[in-house]
């Protein structure tokens, strides 16, 4: 589905990643991981078009799409929910929803993926005149998910979905990974939480410097001692 190809991708004149490469196969769930700094964001700025790649390429669904525009991207089925949320924040639920299905194709089964959303998570039901701003950490990262499933996506890329959550609140966002995965939503996830996203995880690639330095089976990752060391404290 994607296949990203030894592609260098920089900040003006400062290098940020070295000849990336890593795929993803369709209703997998893939994890993308590494501590700050190691490229995770900057790797899926690029496969969302929203960062030029300077050299390689970037496939989806066997087309090039290197040079395409971001919003292209979407109509392809190339969904990124990004780091932080970004929500409306003085728009109500409902209308962050509705935003998300702003394009030809989404909108003309709006009613069929908001279902699909109030079913994942009930509480944007309950909250949909609320202003976006004022809900919860936990409520606005389900409210981000929400949006970036009305756009219909065929991959649907999590930018630390668990960044700044309660535990609890955490488990629930991993459980709903996996229920949009069992729906046929093919998923790429970027995370810090290294131990949760492998547990959930098909495959996983590390990302240290820039460089892709592990991949294997998620459950494989796990158990690997270097994994063990540097990111999980053991």
């Amino acid at each position: 589905m994607l296949r990203v190809d030894h592609i260098d991708v920089s900040y003006g004149e400062v290098q940020i990643l070295r000849e990336v490469s890593f795929d993803i196969e369709e209703n997998e769930i893939v994890s993308l991981l590494g501590s700050n700094g190691a490229g995770k964001t900057t790797t899926v700025n690029s496969v969302s078009g929203i960062l030029p790649v300077m050299r390689g390429s970037i496939f989806f669904m066997g087309e090039n799409i290197t040079k395409a525009a971001p919003y292209s991207r979407v109509e392809m089925g190339l969904v990124q929910i990004p780091e932080g949320r970004r929500i409306f924040p003085t728009l109500t639920v409902m209308e962050n929803l509705e935003m998300g299905s702003y394009l030809k194709g989404p909108k003309s089964v709006r009613k069929e993926s908001l279902q699909l959303v109030i079913s994942l998570f009930p509480i944007l039901e309950t909250r949909k005149n609320q202003l976006a701003g004022t809900l919860s950490g936990g409520e606005q990262q389900m409210l981000a998910i929400g949006r970036g499933l009305m756009s219909k996506p065929m991959l649907l890329i999590l930018d630390e979905p668990s960044l700044g959550l309660a535990p609890i609140v955490v488990a629930e966002i991993f459980e709903v990974v996996q229920r949009i995965n069992s729906e046929g939503v093919t998923v790429l996830l970027v995370e810090q939480n290294i131990s949760q996203a492998l547990s959930v995880s098909n495959r996983g690639f590390v990302l240290e410097e820039g460089c892709i330095a592990l991949s294997g089976q998620g459950k494989d990752l796990l158990g690997d001692s270097h994994i063990k060391t540097l990111y999980l404290g053991l």
